[in-house]
């Protein structure tokens, strides 16, 4: 599809964007990107999650003469890339291990023959001799580097054999490259930049900030029905992703959930791939089902209906933690990233750290990622700011997070800690013993438990000295110090032990701030739209007169996505269906008009979509005519003004399937 002029600018790139995706104008950084690459040049990406990314390489390769190769770690998900491409009249194609063969020898065939557009490669692909032959004999047109974070060796989802990419431009020096990713810290990036030769790159960084999605910390008390509370009163048949830490959670989690009359699916490494992959598709492609996931399962997925995320376990990073939860929203309605969190996740990602494989650099990145995490739990500010600028960035208070809403407050918890350091100390020093949480708890509050009694621990002089705080007070206070510091865990059992810094809190020379913990609150927004007597979400924004149009659209989507194998956003997203259900446009050259209808869809659904329209007495039943197909390699005519800007919701997807889990995702 490759435009034929040799020299492309700016206007074949805005003519394929109008042609093949069916909007008007760039968003934000998309053009300047765009003709950094079409001219010849590489150029480094950060870009939030549903922020547009893949346009800016899937423009260039389309308007590049060659094959633009696309190095991806999603191969569970390559197919429904290659069909979303297609549906666009765009020639896609990949290689990958689930191919036989001979599908491979025509993929191959295919992209020797100048016949396609994209090809998709994981890594591992490209790093054989024989890829790379392949490729010297075909004609390249640019290499897209996504997840390009997977090079940083201390940043989150490492993948070793992005190591090797520094090769591309020593191969192909003349051939541009543009790598991409969500998240990265200013760290990330140098290392992005180090280990890819990226350092003559333009550098285009947007904001991270994703104000429709709203961030909550609740204290974790029954995770399990906190989340079915969560979903029941919030977001009743929305597509959604709660992650568990280890893969008996999530299969206890997803039982849990269908027991209780919620359609969810179990997902981790450890299942057989044939269930995997059904459940995988079964989210993908359904309306309104939830996936139970390990925090290793990556599925950044181009769903773009995802209406919450919801952690049941600390993730291991803030990097980690912003590209789960942009996971949900990238449709750019409103959505909830939730997370429970209580005292035993820092104790079980700080045993962990501690036992875990690598160097003294190595644990010692982990409890950096760590501490930062724990910071945005414990924060009182807005957990945006405080996102933002973890990522180097600044922002003011949103007034969409559980902080905002809600204010937390502080208290001075200087004393409380010293009598419980005081208490840890007295055990160490005068018993020669160690003990988890509980028992120094229980001590400090004057319960005289059996185990209290076997152990003599009346006896001890800060025996009752804590009776003014209740058990979760003293457990915040626990996990609060974890979280500073002041306290660290140690052993298979949990016990609580002095560091370095607790002298200083005992000495009274340092003053310790806690976050006020908060009984767990209900709901904390209202729906984001009405829904259908089927439960289906219809969006806030849309007038009341064109919500049974846009339930009969999506009825008419739903069968057709169905009868084609494809996921429904394939054919349309809602927010072109809603564009549809609003204006009812009477003929085909009027639905042409439509954001996201590009001449390929309009071809070929023009005809259905007109007759679902007549059908509900919107339009003249004789108007319903489907548009004529494209010539190949045609222009966009004239431009229509009503056609909006590209779309915030075209990331592709991203799964780390076939990524080394980290060290806890077996934890039982």
């Amino acid at each position: 599809m490759a435009l034929p002029d040799a020299s492309p600018d700016t206007s074949d790139a805005l003519q394929v964007l109008h042609r093949v995706f069916g909007y008007s104008s760039f968003r934000g950084e998309q053009q300047d990107i765009i003709e950094q690459v079409v001219g010849g040049g590489d150029a480094l990406v950060l870009m939030p999650t549903g922020g547009g990314k893949s346009l800016c390489y899937q423009i260039p390769a389309l308007v590049r003469d060659g094959t633009g190769i696309v190095i991806s770690p999603l191969i569970a998900l390559m197919q429904d890339q290659v069909n979303a491409l297609t549906a666009l009249g765009v020639r896609a194609g990949f290689l990958n291990s689930t191919q036989d063969p001979y599908e491979r020898q025509a993929v191959e065939q295919a992209f020797l023959a100048d016949e396609l557009d994209l090809l998709y490669l994981a890594p591992e692909r490209l790093r054989t001799e024989s890829t790379q032959r392949l490729l010297d004999r075909g004609k390249v047109s640019l290499f897209a580097i996504d997840e390009a974070h997977c090079v940083a060796q201390w940043g989150h989802d490492f993948r070793p054999d992005y190591l090797a990419l520094s090769m591309l431009h020593e191969r192909w020096p003349k051939v541009p490259r543009i790598a991409l990713t969500a998240t990265a810290t200013e760290a990330t990036h140098a290392e992005i930049v180090a280990r890819l030769g990226l350092e003559d790159a333009r550098h285009f960084v947007a904001s991270f900030d994703r104000p429709n999605i709203q961030y909550r910390i609740a204290p974790k008390n029954n995770p399990l029905k906190q989340v079915l509370e969560l979903i029941r009163s919030e977001h009743a048949g929305d597509a959604g992703v709660v992650y568990c830490l280890s893969r008996a959670s999530v299969e206890k989690t997803a039982a849990f959930l269908v027991e209780e009359g919620i359609d969810a699916v179990a997902y981790h490494a450890g299942m057989d791939a044939r269930t995997r992959a059904a459940n995988q598709a079964r989210f993908l492609r359904d309306d309104g089902v939830v996936v139970v996931a390990t925090i290793a399962f990556g599925m950044g997925i181009d769903k773009p209906d995802v209406r919450f995320v919801a952690h049941l376990d600390l993730p291991k990073s803030v990097e980690g933690y912003y590209q789960e939860t942009g996971r949900a929203g990238r449709d750019g309605e409103p959505a909830t990233a939730w997370l429970a969190y209580g005292l035993q996740d820092v104790v079980q990602q700080r045993k962990l750290i501690e036992g875990s494989e690598g160097d003294e650099m190595h644990r010692r990145s982990l409890g950096m990622h760590l501490d930062a995490m724990l910071a945005l739990c414990e924060t009182v500010d807005c957990r945006r700011v405080r996102l933002l600028e973890y990522f180097g960035q600044s922002g003011v208070p949103c007034g969409n997070c559980d902080t905002c809403l809600t204010p937390a407050e502080s208290w001075d918890a200087t004393v409380a800690s010293q009598k419980l350091l005081s208490t840890v100390w007295r055990l160490a020093k005068e018993r020669r013993q160690k003990f988890g949480a509980g028992q120094v708890i229980d001590i400090l509050q004057g319960k005289k438990t059996a185990k209290v009694i076997q152990f003599d621990h009346d006896a001890l002089s800060v025996f009752g000295v804590g009776s003014e705080l209740g058990t979760a007070e003293w457990r915040g206070v626990v996990r609060q110090l974890l979280a500073q510091r002041l306290l660290a865990v140690e052993g298979d059992y949990g016990t609580l032990v002095l560091t370095e810094d607790s002298g200083e809190v005992l000495g009274g020379r340092r003053s310790v701030s806690m976050r006020k913990e908060k009984a767990p609150a209900g709901p904390a927004r209202k729906e984001s739209g009405s829904r259908s007597g089927k439960g289906a979400r219809v969006p806030v924004d849309l007038p009341a007169a064109a919500e049974p149009v846009f339930l009969a659209l999506r009825a008419w989507r739903a069968e057709t996505a169905k009868e084609q194998g494809v996921p429904a956003y394939v054919v349309f997203h809602d927010a072109t269906l809603r564009e549809i259900a609003t204006r009812l446009p009477a003929t085909a050259e009027e639905l042409g008009t439509v954001g996201g209808i590009g001449e390929a869809k309009l071809a070929k659904y023009a005809e259905g979509v007109l007759g679902t329209l007549a059908e509900c007495g919107a339009t003249d039943p004789d108007a319903a005519v489907a548009a004529p197909a494209p010539a190949p390699g045609s222009g966009s005519g004239s431009a229509a003004p009503a056609r909006p800007a590209a779309p915030d919701d075209d990331e592709p997807p991203f799964d780390l399937d076939e990524m080394a889990p980290p060290p806890w995702d077996d934890w039982q």
